[in-house]
């Protein structure tokens, strides 16, 4: 394994709709102040393509615990492996970009992209071989999605790139020494499983960016699995949060969709999470088949503590009171 620089390699190894790789910012000013004065168990749900994770990762040494949990099979095997056997996959990836590279026509491409989706979905492969196809449909895929359909096959289109990189040798590897430096459990199932691992002597700090509440009936996509994350999934993540604060020494923040912003009458969220700490961010949303449609939207930030950002705002306001 090649020597790397992690504190500025490791990110995610996959693109994924809603990932926070543009939020880090707003989101760490958003952190629970007790992040930095004590230990803590670390756990994400939903953990998709790993922005916040690999944040996580870089920036707390004092985490003595990791937990991630995602419900597609297909990533959470790809984590495995990349924790577990990243030459391999190394290896297996640099063999597909070779071969897809190789070819210099776009039907060609098309061809070869869906040969390897087909072998994806009906082929059994081993974990290794899997996985590189995984991220090599991802890399090469119509704007990286990951969709499903009733029947749990990947059917996301061909994209047309002209020189995608479908191996990424420095971020594996450096992906895989954050992975095994902090010993990160990685589980696949319901969400609510994660809460065997909150620590009963210390804190723990839960981050979930579910499957987004789509802003209309036709505006949003955010069926990754088979099973869909309706409203009914959305109040059960709702009552685990609630569950969750009435444990000592557990801090969470949820991501999700500005819905009211957009319906001013559709008050979901403030609904359901109502009574936590509420605030607003701006993300560039960049999954739309109508490119105007695309742009800056603000998104919720939900919590059930106040960061230390909040804190200096209220004290200033206390001492210009005086």
């Amino acid at each position: 394994m090649i020597q790397l620089n992690t504190k500025d390699l490791a990110k995610p190894f996959i693109k994924w709709v809603g990932g926070k790789g543009q939020l880090l910012q707003q989101l760490e000013k958003q952190l629970p102040t007790d992040l930095h004065e004590e230990e803590f168990t670390y756990i994400e749900p939903f953990v998709g393509g790993g922005a916040m994770l690999f944040f996580m990762l870089k920036n707390f040494m004092n985490i003595k615990q990791v937990v991630i949990n995602d419900i597609n099979r297909n990533l959470t095997e790809a984590y495995r492996v990349i924790k577990q056997e990243p030459e391999g996959l190394v290896y297996r990836l640099k063999h597909i970009e070779q071969q897809y590279l190789n070819i210099t026509t776009e039907d060609g491409r098309k061809n070869f992209y869906l040969e390897m989706r087909h072998r994806f979905n009906e082929e059994v492969l081993s974990s290794l071989d899997k996985s590189a196809i995984f991220i090599f449909l991802n890399r090469t895929c119509f704007n990286g999605l990951y969709r499903e359909n009733a029947k749990g096959k990947f059917n996301v289109p061909f994209g047309r790139y002209a020189n995608p990189t479908i191996c990424n040798e420095e971020i594996i590897y450096a992906d895989s020494e954050l992975l095994n430096r902090f010993d990160v459990q990685i589980l696949n199932g319901d969400f609510k499983d994660t809460a065997k691992a909150i620590d009963k002597a210390g804190l723990t700090f839960f981050y979930f960016d579910p499957p987004y509440r789509p802003l209309s009936a036709t505006s949003s996509f955010n069926s990754y699995v088979k099973e869909d994350f309706n409203d009914d999934s959305q109040r059960e993540l709702a009552d685990f949060c609630q569950m969750l604060d009435r444990k000592e020494n557990v801090r969470w923040m949820l991501s999700n969709s500005d819905c009211s912003a957009k319906n001013p009458d559709d008050t979901f969220f403030e609904d359901i999470y109502k009574g936590f700490d509420i605030q607003r961010v701006f993300a560039s949303r960049m999954v739309n088949a109508n490119a105007s449609k695309r742009g800056k939207l603000t998104e919720l930030l939900i919590r059930n503590y106040t960061s230390k950002l909040q804190k200096e705002i209220i004290n200033n306001q206390y001492k210009l009171a005086l």
